[in-house]
C-alpha cells in the first residue's frame, strides 16, 4: 500500500512539474491555486494531525510570509525568492514564542485562540502604515505565474518530505504519543513542550514560505486577501478528506476536491457551491477517518481474506 501511494504520487509530482509547459493561463491560475492549498493542508497536518492540536489559525503565519516578502521586494526591493525565504524564516520564528503562549490550551480552546490570534494578527497589520493599512500594498511586476508556481511546488513537495521524515522518525512517534494522551506521553519520558513547540515552528514556516509566493502572484496584498479564512478552511477540509495524521492524505484529499469543485462549477455555475457541500458531508459521513485510510483498511482487510 505504501510503495503503490508512493509510486502515485511520484507520478503526481512529475505532471504537475510538466503541466505548465502544456496549459492555458487559466488552468495553470487553478493548478497554482490546487498545489498552493496542498501545501497548505500540508503545514496544517503536522500540528493538527500528528500532534492533535486541531488549528484554526495557521493562516496568520502565511499572511505574515506574505507581508513580509511584500515589505522586502517593495521597500528594500529584494529579489522576490530570499524575500519569501526570509518571510517562511521570520513565521517560523515568531511561532516559536507563539506556541509556547498557545499550546498551553487544549482541544477547542486551542482552536478558538488560534482563531483569535489570526485575527488579531489581521486587525495588526491593517493599523500598521508601513504595510499600507486597509488599503493593501503594491508590489513591483518582476515574476510570471510559473516561476511562483513552480516555488510553491517545490515547498509543497518539501513539505511532503518533511512529513514522511515526521511519519517515520522517532519525532513523529512522539507527535503520535501528545495525540493520544499527552499527560500519559510525559509520564513516558516525552519532552511534550519541546515536541509540540518544535511541530508548531515546522507547521507554520510551510504557510510562511508560501505566502511569499502568494503576494506575488497577486502582486498586491491587502490583509483579506492573505488572511483568507476561505484558503484556511479549504486547506483544513483538504486535509480532514484524505486523512488526518496520514502523509498522502493532504494530496489525495486535495486532488479529490480540487476535481470535484472545478467540475461542479463548470456544470452547475448558480448551485455548485450547494452541491458541492453535500457531496462533502456525504464523503466525509462515508468515509469518516479519510480516503487514505479507507484504503489501507480496504488493503488491510484483503490480505487477511
Amino acid at each position: 500500500m505504501k510503495r503503490a501511494a508512493a509510486v502515485l504520487a511520484a507520478l503526481v509530482i512529475v505532471v504537475l512539474i510538466l503541466a505548465p509547459l502544456r496549459l492555458n493561463g487559466y488552468a495553470i491560475n487553478l493548478l497554482y491555486i490546487t498545489v498552493l492549498s496542498i501545501g497548505l493542508a500540508y503545514g496544517w497536518n503536522i500540528i493538527s494531525g500528528y500532534a492533535g492540536y486541531f488549528s484554526f489559525g495557521q493562516i496568520a503565519f502565511f499572511g505574515v510570509g506574505a507581508y513580509a516578502t511584500g515589505l522586502l521586494v517593495a521597500d528594500l526591493h529584494w529579489f522576490w525568492m530570499p524575500a519569501a525565504f526570509a518571510g517562511g524564516v521570520l513565521a517560523c520564528a515568531l511561532a516559536i514564542p507563539l506556541g509556547y503562549v498557545m499550546l498551553r490550551l487544549r482541544g477547542p480552546f486551542f482552536a478558538m485562540g488560534m482563531f483569535g490570534m489570526a485575527q488579531m494578527v489581521r486587525v495588526l497589520v491593517t493599523a500598521i502604515p508601513a504595510t499600507g493599512s486597509g488599503s493593501g500594498l503594491f508590489l513591483p511586476p518582476g515574476s510570471g505565474i510559473t516561476e511562483v508556481y513552480y516555488w510553491t511546488l517545490a515547498i509543497c513537495a518539501g513539505a511532503i518530505a518533511l512529513t514522511i521524515w515526521i511519519d517515520r522518525s522517532a519525532f513523529g512517534l512522539r507527535l503520535q504519543a501528545l495525540r493520544e494522551d499527552e499527560q500519559v506521553a510525559g509520564t513516558l519520558g516525552v519532552d511534550t513542550t519541546r515536541a509540540k513547540i518544535t511541530a508548531f515552528a515546522l507547521s507554520a514556516l510551510i504557510p510562511g514560505l508560501l505566502g511569499g509566493g502568494y503576494a506575488l502572484f497577486l502582486t498586491y496584498i491587502e490583509p483579506d486577501a492573505v488572511f483568507s479564512s476561505r484558503l484556511d478552511l479549504q486547506s483544513i477540509v483538504m486535509a480532514i478528506l484524505g486523512g488526518l495524521g496520514t502523509v498522502w492524505g493532504p494530496l489525495i484529499g486535495g486532488l479529490v476536491m480540487t476535481q470535484i469543485s472545478e467540475a461542479l462549477w463548470a456544470r452547475f455555475p448558480q448551485i455548485y457551491l450547494m452541491i458541492f457541500g453535500g457531496l462533502l458531508v456525504a464523503l466525509l459521513i462515508a468515509l469518516p477517518r479519510g480516503i487514505v485510510p479507507a484504503i489501507a483498511d480496504r488493503f488491510a482487510a484483503r490480505r487477511n481474506a
